[in-house]
């Protein structure tokens, strides 16, 4: 007999008491008719906006024809996809997964194979950051570490070592050539808003490639154009030998990839690693339409653009509420505001102004506006949250 008391829905969310019906551009309009601007984008996930026109034809076209076959066979949507992932990319292959948590699990994978296959399977540790956010199965919580994520699941998957965010003498100390591979953010999401610092980049990939680790960039957040480049790590000019993508790349559509150059999924041969429903021609076919847009260099200018009239606008808005506000943090349009109130109070003040943000680690709320907002828009949302840190002051 069923549990009346208990919720249908597990309830591991702390939801806001909002129900959307329908979204248009940067907008989401409640079913009881109030629209609210949008910075959220699902967590990064709508780059393009809601309703974007070109992926409402794309996947309307394509669901006329075929969802699902598996991989049992060719997908020449999962092809194209592809190439044009490689094209635009360090990466020589591509894999598809349905969400980022999924691509981190093969990026485990492919690096304990890799060196199996060299012959030196002991060699399994991979280096992790304090304040990482990758995902939420087993093996992206024991990569991440942190308590608020691993108290109860326990025992985690062995062969993480956690190491501070920045502090250069304690990756130095253990990055020796007993190490797999290292895995960063080159923007932690969850964590903050914390950039890495190119110089601090380029330390990693020089430090991998004299130890022989691999490098792993989780940009799953960060990618995608969200910084005004394709992918965050062009800015630092490096490259990493395995890298997870998800949100942004399906524009709403469940879809993430794990890229990996061909000497790290050199291992990784038929049977290895397989899944049901990732990459499927529903998926891949919105995923294609996605790159085609972004990858338009005037359509990442913009956003590099707009990105910097709104980091400008933003220190304003600190600098006249600095009972508020602390400091401005990130890239492009992945900002933060660094609060000294709870930042859940400026969540829900800005709530009220019909503006939505998102709460992260560190006391911040993230700014992840659609790339596609406009200008005037960005104006009216830095309006409304100069009225909500006015209401906290």
């Amino acid at each position: 007999m069923n549990d009346a008391s208990f919720p249908p829905i597990l309830p591991t969310y702390a939801r806001a008491p909002l129900s959307f019906e329908r979204g248009e551009g940067a907008w989401l309009i409640e079913r009881d008719g109030r629209r609210f601007l949008d910075l959220t984008s699902g967590i990064g996930v709508n780059a393009l906006g809601h309703a974007h026109p070109a992926l409402v034809a794309t996947l309307t076209e394509q669901a006329g024809k075929l969802w699902h076959t598996s991989n049992l066979f060719n997908i020449p949507a999962q092809e194209a996809l592809a190439a044009a992932l490689v094209e635009h990319s360090f990466a020589d292959t591509v894999f598809f997964t349905n969400s980022g948590t999924e691509a981190l699990e093969l990026a485990v994978k492919m690096t304990r194979r890799y060196w199996h296959q060299a012959g030196a399977p002991e060699r399994h540790t991979i280096l992790a950051f304090e304040g990482a956010f990758h995902g939420r199965s087993m093996a992206a919580i024991s990569a991440a570490g942190s308590a608020k994520l691993t108290e109860g699941f326990g025992p985690l998957l062995p062969g993480f070592l956690h190491l501070p965010f920045g502090d250069h003498d304690a990756l130095d100390a253990a990055l020796d050539d007993s190490v797999a591979a290292v895995i960063v953010e080159p923007i932690q999401g969850e964590g903050g808003i914390r950039p890495l610092p190119d110089a601090c980049l380029k330390g990693l990939r020089a430090a991998c490639d004299r130890t022989g680790a691999l490098l792993i960039f989780d940009e799953v957040q960060c990618g995608m154009g969200r910084t005004g480049k394709l992918f965050a790590h062009e800015w630092a000019g490096v490259t990493p030998d395995i890298m997870m993508i998800a949100k942004g790349i399906g524009g709403g559509f469940p879809l993430g990839a794990t890229l990996a150059t061909a000497r790290a999924a050199q291992a990784m041969t038929a049977g290895t690693h397989g899944t049901t429903y990732g990459g499927n021609p529903l998926a891949c076919a919105v995923g294609t339409k996605v790159m085609e847009i972004i990858t338009d260099p005037a359509f990442l200018g913009h956003v590099a653009r707009k990105g910097a009239t709104l980091r400008q606008k933003l220190e304003g808005l600190a600098a006249a509420h600095p009972q508020v506000i602390e400091s401005v943090r990130g890239t492009g349009l992945m900002l933060g505001l660094k609060c000294k109130v709870p930042n859940t109070d400026l969540v829900a003040a800005a709530r009220d102004q019909h503006l939505l943000t998102v709460p992260a680690a560190d006391n911040v709320v993230r700014l992840l506006p659609p790339l596609t907002i406009t200008k005037d828009e960005l104006a009216e949302a830095v309006t409304r949250l100069d009225r909500a840190a006015g209401i906290l002051a």
